[in-house]
């Protein structure tokens, strides 16, 4: 048995189990809730905005896989390099691959290394990326997903030598409710709330609770897409947001919205058409900006006459402005 694992305690060592290495585990997800709280039998850990990527090392065999089994060792080749260095031959750790714009983890500016599938382009790329790590999976012929995650923690720090792009992804003990505040007021995506009494299951699980940080913007609604197949009222909004005295295009916005809000805004949309764009796209084509590849093809994009002023729950900048959207609460405020 590896020292390391001989050093737990003995009712944790019981909890070991003997096991020739998986070539795949799925991993361990977040429960989203509304609660905040604060715990001492808990953890708090910064939700990063990145791809989540499982490592496999045995031997000097290193395979990156995606939640989704993609192998990503041509596209994060120096982290296949890193983990090739480490003393300790046999593991799987959990973590995720991140890019910061400033101080904060931005998945847009990470989109530009996930697209790379070449190592060589990949080395050379100006995206510096790290691989923040927060749980051990097996070590050394023991898997030690049933011990209790304050042991795994320990061991992960004294499995892996952080250095380079290998970062241990820090938390915060009990005070769960100030590091919440901090972290949104910082910008932050929000926290992973976690149980240090639970296991690492394969599946999504209430001890381990998502904290996110709910920002909303206002936007103001500047035109429509017309619906597709059994869709009603419209297809996706254009909207923006001003910036000096110029009303500026933001994005489109497909998903999110029920029929009944569907057939009510439709109706005042098309109440106030108009045939010429109200909003700035600068050479931006708004199709290339929707989510939906199929309502991108040959969008018909009608405008407003009058501003319709809405707000969008959870609505992101990313990308050369636009906005990236994950969770919606939209109500109309006001018009003008």
């Amino acid at each position: 048995m590896n020292k390391l694992l001989k050093s737990l305690p003995e009712n944790s060592r019981k909890k070991l189990k003997k096991k020739k290495q998986p070539s795949w585990t799925a991993p361990m997800r977040a429960t989203l809730t509304d609660e905040r709280f604060s715990d001492p039998d808990w953890i708090f850990e910064r939700k990063l905005d990145g791809e989540r990527v499982l490592v496999f090392r045995q031997g000097k065999r290193v395979r990156l896989l995606s939640r989704n089994k993609k192998l990503l060792n041509n596209t994060y080749p120096e982290l296949v390099d890193a983990y090739r260095k480490q003393p300790n031959g046999n593991f799987i750790v959990d973590g995720e691959v991140v890019a910061f714009q400033g101080r904060i983890s931005s998945f847009s500016r990470l989109q530009g290394r996930m697209k790379i599938t070449d190592p060589e382009e990949a080395r050379k790329s100006r995206i510096a990326i790290y691989h923040y790590l927060f749980d051990l999976l097996f070590l050394d012929g023991h898997d030690t997903t049933r011990l209790p995650l304050r042991d795994r923690k320990k061991l992960l720090r004294k499995v892996i030598k952080f250095t380079g792009p290998l970062r241990f992804s820090a938390h915060c003990s009990e005070k769960g409710e100030k590091f919440y505040k901090e972290a949104c007021k910082a910008g932050l995506e929000g926290l992973i709330a976690k149980n240090v009494d639970g296991e690492y299951v394969h599946s999504r699980s209430r001890d381990w609770l998502k904290f996110k940080c709910v920002n909303e913007q206002e936007v103001v609604i500047g035109g429509y897409t017309d619906p597709k197949g059994s869709r009603v009222g419209f297809g996706a909004l254009l909207v923006g947001y001003y910036k000096g005295k110029r009303l500026k295009y933001a994005g489109m916005v497909g998903t999110g919205y029920d029929d009944e809000l569907l057939r009510d805004l439709g109706k005042k949309l098309r109440k106030i058409e108009k045939g010429d764009p109200p909003l700035k796209t600068e050479g931006r084509d708004p199709g290339k900006n929707m989510k939906d590849s199929k309502q991108a093809r040959n969008p018909k994009f009608e405008w407003s006459k009058r501003q319709l002023w809405c707000r969008f729950r959870d609505l992101n900048f990313g990308h050369l402005d636009l906005f990236r959207i994950s969770i919606f609460g939209f109500r109309i405020f006001r018009q003008q």
